[in-house]
C-alpha cells in the first residue's frame, strides 16, 4: 500500500472521488452509519464486523438477489447470501464481500467482508456511499466512507439534497441534479425576460432578495405552527421541543432558504455576466463575457456556500429564543459579560447570574451552536464559573469530545431524536440531555421556582 497522505489531503482526495462517483453512477446507495456499523472496526468487543443493510435496499435491485446457502442436515434455519466484489480506493483494497441474512434473526442483513481501515476512524453519523461499477465481469461496487466531520460530507448532503432525517436510500444523482436544474430554469425564463426588457435590476429587488434571518426563521416557524394548529412555540406544549426546533430550522426553513437562494443566485449570475442592460450578442460574445466573469462567478458561488452555513446558526438561535418567549422563561440575550464575552442567552438575567447564589437558584448560560467541531472550546471561555448548557443539533460529536465537555461541567442539550439515535454518541453520556428534559425538568421543575 502506498504511504498514506495527511488527513487534509485524504479528505480532499475523498471529495474528488465522491464528485467523480456521483457524476458517473446511475445509482448510488447512501447510508448514514449507525454506531454498530463502525464500532466493530475499532472496538475489540464488537462482533457485527460490517454494515447493516435494511430489507428495502437489500431487495430493491441495487444488490444481486440473495439465494439460500446449501447446508448439511435437515431443519436448519435458512441462510440467504450473495457474494460480490467491492473496491475501496481510499484504503487501496478490493474485497470479496458477502451480503447475508440469517433467517433465524428475522430480516436482519449485514454486508460483511469489508476493510476495517475504511471504518475505524469515522466519527458519529458518517456515511457509506456505494455505486455499481459498469462493465465489470462480475457484480462489483465502488465504495467510499465519508467522515461526518469532513468537507466531503457537505458535498454529499448538498449534492443529493439529503435532509436532516435521511438515513438510507438508493438515489439517482443525475435525477436529483436535474430536478434542481429544472427548479432554477423555471425562474431563469423570468430573469431572461427581465434582462431583455432592461428591467433586471428592478426585478432583482422585487423578486430575488433573500429575507433577513429573522424574517426567514419566523416564516418557517409560522408554517410549523399552522401545520399543528398551535399559536406559539411553547416548549411545554410539545412532547419533543428539540425535534420541533430541528424540523423548523433544518427542514422547513432550509427548503424556504433554498428556494430564495436559487432566485437570488440566478439573478446575480446573469447580472455578473451580462450586466443590467440588454445587448445584441453572438455566441463568441457570450463565451467571452463568461470567461471574463469567472472570478465573479466563483465569488458568487462561494458566497452562496457561506450564506448556507451562517443561516443555519442564526435559525437555530431564533427558534430557541421563540421557545423561551413562548414558555415565559426569563432570559437576556447577547448581554456583554466580562472581557466582552457575549453568550447567546443568560437565564434568568445577567444580574441574577452575577449574584452569589447556590443550588437551583443559580443562573445559567445557554449557548446555541448548530455545529460544534472545535467551536465548543470557545464557549468554555464564556462560563466564568456559571452553569453552561450548550444546545446543538450536531450529530457528529465524538465520545471523547463529550467526555471533555463533561470534565468542564458543560451540559449538552440536543433534540430528542438525536439523544436516542443509534448514529450518535449522545445516549451513552450523562452530561447530555434532550430539550424536553432541559425545559421540563431543569427549568420548569428545578430552576424557575427558585428564581421566582
Amino acid at each position: 500500500m502506498p504511504p498514506q497522505p495527511d488527513l487534509f489531503d485524504r479528505d480532499d482526495a475523498t471529495g474528488a472521488m465522491l464528485v467523480d462517483l456521483m457524476a458517473r453512477a446511475p445509482q448510488v446507495l447512501v447510508k448514514k452509519l449507525s454506531n454498530n456499523d463502525r464500532d466493530w472496526a475499532r472496538l475489540p468487543n464488537k462482533h457485527q464486523a460490517g454494515v447493516y443493510i435494511p430489507p428495502a435496499q437489500r431487495d430493491g435491485g441495487f444488490f444481486p438477489p440473495l439465494a439460500a446457502k446449501a447446508r448439511d442436515g435437515d431443519g436448519a434455519d435458512e441462510i440467504r447470501e450473495v457474494f460480490f466484489l467491492t473496491d475501496w480506493p481510499q484504503v487501496d483494497e478490493q474485497r470479496k464481500t458477502r451480503l447475508v441474512n440469517y433467517t433465524s434473526k428475522g430480516a436482519e442483513t449485514h454486508m460483511t467482508g469489508v476493510p476495517k481501515a475504511a471504518f475505524g476512524d469515522l466519527g458519529p453519523a458518517s456515511w457509506l456511499v456505494m455505486a455499481p461499477k459498469p462493465g465489470a465481469a462480475e457484480p462489483t461496487y465502488l465504495c467510499l466512507t465519508i467522515d461526518s466531520g469532513s468537507d466531503a460530507a457537505g458535498v454529499l448532503t448538498e449534492t443529493l439534497g439529503l435532509g436532516a432525517d435521511f438515513v438510507v436510500g438508493v438515489l439517482s444523482p443525475a435525477a436529483v441534479v436535474a430536478e434542481e436544474r429544472d427548479l432554477i430554469m423555471d425562474f431563469a425564463g423570468e430573469v431572461a425576460a427581465a434582462w431583455l426588457g432592461g428591467d433586471v435590476a428592478r426585478f432583482a429587488g422585487d423578486r430575488a432578495v433573500m429575507p433577513n434571518t429573522t424574517v426567514l426563521a419566523e416564516s418557517a416557524r409560522t408554517a410549523f405552527l399552522q401545520g399543528r394548529g398551535m399559536a406559539a412555540l411553547d416548549p411545554f406544549a410539545l412532547d419533543a421541543p428539540g425535534d420541533a426546533i430541528r424540523e423548523i430550522s433544518r427542514v422547513i426553513e432550509w427548503d424556504l432558504f433554498r428556494a430564495y437562494q436559487r432566485k437570488e443566485r440566478a439573478v446575480e449570475l446573469v447580472r455578473a455576466v451580462f450586466g443590467d442592460q440588454p445587448a445584441e450578442m453572438d455566441m463568441r460574445s457570450v463565451v467571452r463575457r463568461m470567461v471574463d466573469s469567472v472570478g465573479e462567478i466563483d465569488r458568487i458561488m462561494l458566497s452562496a456556500s457561506q450564506q448556507r452555513k451562517s443561516r443555519a446558526g442564526y435559525s437555530f438561535e431564533h427558534q430557541i429564543e421563540a421557545m423561551l418567549v413562548a414558555g415565559k422563561i426569563p432570559f437576556a440575550k447577547q448581554v456583554v459579560m466580562d472581557a466582552k464575552k457575549r453568550p447567546d442567552f443568560v437565564l434568568p438575567s445577567l444580574k441574577h447570574l452575577r449574584a452569589d447564589l447556590k443550588g437551583p437558584a443559580k443562573g445559567l448560560i445557554l449557548s446555541a451552536k448548530t455545529t460544534l467541531r472545535e467551536r465548543w472550546k470557545q464557549v468554555e471561555r464564556e462560563m466564568g464559573g456559571s452553569d453552561l448548557f450548550l444546545a446543538t443539533v450536531d450529530e457528529t460529536i465524538a465520545a471523547n469530545a463529550i467526555e471533555d465537555m463533561a470534565s468542564m461541567n458543560i451540559t449538552l442539550v440536543v433534540p430528542e431524536s438525536l439523544k436516542s439515535s443509534k448514529s450518535t454518541e449522545y445516549v451513552r453520556h450523562a452530561n447530555v440531555v434532550d430539550f424536553a428534559s432541559f425545559f421540563g425538568s431543569e427549568l420548569r421543575t428545578i430552576r424557575m421556582p427558585a428564581w421566582a
